[in-house]
């Protein structure tokens, strides 16, 4: 090959190039969701349309990675088989970062944190004992299922309490408020959510559940397949450069009381 043809062959391999990297970043990106409303994380309207507080994280990261992105709703104990699957290519559903959850897929740089809450019927004997809980004993406990907070039930109190397991956090709160449940046990923001609710008269948060390896270390991070390492690159440097951004305040404050940065 001439000098002359081998430039004009680079040349022409390098459009190629730049016009593969152009094309992978015009994809369309698909940000799965719980199908399950989730507030105020995030619910679907009467008109289809998406809101909540990861809303509108996906909206201002899309805005700033410039890629096209679309939301798809799935069951939230189907949501990491969708991931694998290729249905979707991020879970963006309040899913938290354990070690467990790491051994099938990667996560991106956290981006929200908050405590796990018991809650139930005002002046209800609920307390923190040690590094556990004291008052769970013989109570109906209801729980979603796939959750942290569900498998921190289990391991500890399954044996001493009558947990039930719910598909959705709505219908656990619908049980709670109906006294057909004692207690739940859930993410602390969506609980307070719930309690300003009508149905959440009468109900406070009793109890900050203490630490335990079970809840991970990392908070809420976007779920992505272990081998999508430029797309947790762009996630992880979209989030970061949020929440260093007073941009990240003015959307958790539409939505929260209390600082849920990590």
């Amino acid at each position: 090959m001439t000098h002359r043809g081998f430039a004009k062959w680079l040349g022409s391999a390098t459009l190629l190039l730049l016009a593969g990297t152009t094309m992978a970043q015009a994809q369309t990106i698909h940000f799965g969701v719980a199908a399950e409303p989730y507030p105020p994380f995030a619910v679907k309207q009467p008109d289809g349309q998406w809101q909540g507080f990861e809303i509108d994280l996906i909206k201002h990261l899309c805005t700033q990675m410039k890629a096209d992105c679309a939301i798809d709703e799935v069951a939230w104990d189907g949501i990491i088989p969708s991931l694998l699957a290729k249905k979707i290519d991020v879970i963006f559903a309040s899913m938290s970062i354990t070690d467990e959850r790491k051994k099938q897929i990667a996560f991106s740089v956290p981006y929200y944190n908050t405590p796990l809450v018991i809650a139930g019927l005002k002046g209800t004997d609920v307390t923190v004992n040690g590094q556990g809980l004291q008052g769970l004993k013989g109570k109906v406990i209801g729980v979603q299922i796939s959750t942290v907070s569900a498998s921190y039930l289990k391991k500890y109190y399954e044996k001493s309490a009558d947990l039930r397991y719910y598909d959705t956090q709505d219908s656990a709160n619908a049980d709670l408020a109906a006294g057909r449940l004692d207690l739940i046990m859930a993410d602390g923001t969506a609980v307070s959510d719930f309690l300003k609710t009508p149905d959440g008269k009468g109900l406070a948060n009793l109890v900050t559940v203490p630490w335990d390896p079970l809840f991970g270390n990392g908070g809420v991070g976007a779920g992505l397949r272990p081998d999508d390492s430029e797309l947790k690159a762009r996630l992880d440097t979209a989030i970061t450069a949020l929440l260093a951004s007073p941009d990240y305040d003015k959307i958790s404050g539409k939505y929260f009381d209390i600082s849920v940065k990590p």
